[in-house]
């Protein structure tokens, strides 16, 4: 990958224009679209054209463009079925106003077929070298693309690095950018930070602080949150730590010892769609090698929606959460 390469767009304007003739449409050149503003991805300098048929997979891609006010700026979203039903999303009235395309994951023929100008999804969630879509490969296409933030830390020579919450504010500067809505933007990150202070200063001030365990699924071996995921910070602002908090990766796998050893006080299960929390918790409860855990022997579970841990502004419903949670912590 180059360090700094600029990008220009142009093949899905000359595209419809083909296709249009080829209808006996008649064109009418776009002799006032704005100007392009380049923008970073993950490392790389990428020049933008103004999008106006964005396909957004995951919610945290569709909820960044909808806190924007950019629905209109939608062409559809790809929600696969771990993602709980977009009526419950804060932003349920924008989900319905565009189309859903798919329920599976994102791949190339789906994006173009959309006619889609620009696609936004994270570096493994979404972009993919093994099912061929990937921002290089959509460049080729003409086809512009948008990474989260937060991913570019699984991304190839790890060119970007920014704490999850950090990452989230970037991401929505940047869109801002790209769409032309800065102003918008800006008041929106200051009123996520402000939440994010509210939720810092309520946190309970334990010495210790609390251990906690995220337990995402796996029976063999339970996969959890890293420091390089939201649900980290989101432990950390509200007064508790992440006994993996030391692991210097995303979501990754680790041993059951290591998790009896470091005897977490707090459970947090990530609740998917398809992976209810409730049988996490049976699951956990009935593990013959955690009976000492003090999380279990005290039944002590915070139940963490799966839009609260990905990139996206639920991570702050997520912090605000769970510290009104902390406040209920007796040892």
């Amino acid at each position: 990958m180059t360090p700094s390469r600029t990008v220009r767009h142009t093949a899905p304007v000359v595209a419809l224009s083909l296709l249009l003739v080829g209808c006996g449409a008649e064109v009418v050149p776009q002799t006032d679209a704005p100007a392009p503003v380049t923008v970073a991805r993950c490392g790389e300098e990428i020049s933008y054209q103004r999008p106006q048929r964005a396909v957004a997979y995951e919610a945290g891609s569709a909820d960044k463009l909808f806190s924007l006010g950019l629905t209109d700026a939608v062409r559809g979203y790809v929600m696969p079925p771990a993602n709980p039903p977009v009526e419950e999303s804060p932003w349920a009235a924008e989900y319905a106003q565009v189309e859903l395309l798919s329920r599976d994951l994102l791949n190339r023929e789906l994006v173009v077929d959309a006619g889609a100008d620009l696609v936004v999804a994270g570096w493994r969630s979404g972009f993919s070298d093994q099912r061929g879509i990937t921002p290089e490969i959509l460049d080729g296409l003409g086809i512009q693309s948008f990474m989260h933030t937060e991913t570019c830390y699984n991304y190839p020579n790890f060119p970007e690095h920014l704490p999850p919450f950090e990452a989230l504010y970037t991401d929505l500067d940047r869109l801002g950018r790209i769409f032309g809505v800065e102003e918008r933007a800006s008041a929106y990150i200051a009123e996520l930070q402000g939440r994010v202070a509210a939720v810092r200063q309520q946190a309970p001030r334990l010495d210790p602080p609390p251990s906690v365990f995220l337990y995402d699924s796996g029976t063999d071996r339970p996969f959890t949150a890293a420091s390089q995921v939201p649900p980290n910070q989101i432990i950390e602002f509200a007064g508790a730590r992440n006994i993996f908090a030391d692991l210097s990766a995303r979501w990754t796998d680790v041993g059951w010892e290591a998790v009896v050893q470091a005897q977490p006080e707090i459970i947090v299960i990530l609740d998917y769609q398809d992976q209810p929390a409730e049988e996490k918790i049976a699951f956990l409860k009935a593990h013959p090698a955690l009976q000492s855990l003090p999380a279990i022997r005290h039944n002590r579970f915070h139940i963490l929606d799966y839009n609260e841990a990905i990139s996206g502004p639920r991570i702050v419903d997520g912090a605000e959460r769970f510290v009104e949670y902390m406040h209920s912590f007796r040892r």
